[in-house]
């Protein structure tokens, strides 16, 4: 009969030598950062985003914000998203220069006049922090909201696009040329999120060809990593 103190120890070295790697990558963490934006005056009043270090993300959003009667209010989205290499890497940079957002990076000026209520969070390995603020002389900060708010942007404007894709294809002209704009100021990104309407779009012949060709245009500027 073998010692029971020989199959412990037996059953031990087992653990280490083929569980013990499976349980470390399957119990690792990677990084994420999560932005949060609410104003009541814009579209949609409320979002939440979330991108992990490797590219995947997720978005959601409320519904609703002020409207003038002849663009479409946005609804409520949730939904995956991928962010690509160059701009996640600068994100996880920019955290990490900044304390992982544990700092006080509102401006506080009485002057400053509302610009949205703004939660940073990271949380990953080397350990996690947040801020809120409404608006940041932080000139990373300052960018990094703005690409999050220009994220949110595409992700809106792309839903809009399906559904008058669906049930009013008159407004498709009219509302490629708002995404067009803003992708040229860059107030709209990460283009990719949504190419599969403007794949839609680009080869739908019942569409209006100019609809056609802006859609084109922009999936090749749309990023692939």
């Amino acid at each position: 009969m073998i010692p029971q103190r020989n199959i412990t120890w037996a059953l031990l070295l087992f653990f280490l030598v083929l569980g013990g790697p499976f349980l470390v990558a399957q119990g690792g963490t990677q990084a994420q950062i999560r932005f949060t934006y609410e104003n009541p005056k814009l579209q949609p009043p409320k979002y939440v985003i979330t991108v992990a270090e490797d590219g995947s993300g997720h978005f959601k959003s409320e519904a609703g914000g002020p409207s003038d009667g002849q663009s479409m209010v946005s609804e409520p989205q949730d939904r995956p998203i991928h962010i690509s290499k160059t701009l996640r890497e600068s994100m996880f940079a920019t955290a990490r220069k900044n304390k992982l957002f544990a700092m006080n990076f509102d401006d506080g000026g009485k002057n400053i006049a509302f610009q949205g209520n703004k939660t940073l969070e990271y949380e990953g390995p080397e350990g996690k922090g947040s801020c809120m603020y409404n608006w940041s002389k932080n000139a990373q900060i300052d960018k990094l909201s703005d690409q999050f708010e220009a994220i949110a942007a595409t992700l809106d404007e792309g839903d809009k696009l399906q559904r008058q894709y669906e049930h009013g294809r008159l407004s498709l002209d009219a509302e490629i040329q708002i995404l067009e704009q803003m992708v040229h100021d860059g107030r709209a990104i990460e283009i990719e999120n949504i190419a599969p309407i403007l794949q839609t779009l680009a080869g739908d012949e019942a569409v209006l060809q100019r609809v056609q060709r802006r859609a084109r245009a922009l999936l090749q500027g749309a990023k692939s990593d």
